[in-house]
């Protein structure tokens, strides 16, 4: 990632670990709860997820999406979008 900005394991589980983000972002997230936590359109995330940019961290489970919070940080802070090959 250009920016530098990248977060260690220890510095997204303390993030949420107490307080008002660990009680409205749990480990496994909804749709909206990811698209909040990203600041960005639910669209969006089914926009990435239909190019296949999210698939190390989300989940179809019946008719919903279901988003691994850590894994989804880590994705867009450290390794970025980048499509699977």
């Amino acid at each position: 990632m250009a920016n530098g900005l990248k977060l260690n394991d220890q510095e997204i589980k303390s993030a949420f670990t107490e307080g008002p983000w660990a009680e409205r972002f749990p480990p496994v997230l909804t749709i909206d709860q990811a698209a909040e936590l990203l600041q960005v359109p639910k669209s969006t995330l089914y926009d990435w997820r239909s190019r296949g940019l999210l698939d190390r961290c989300s989940r179809r489970v019946g008719k919903r999406v279901l988003f691994v919070r850590d894994r989804l940080m880590q994705l867009i802070f450290n390794e970025g979008l980048v499509p699977n090959d």
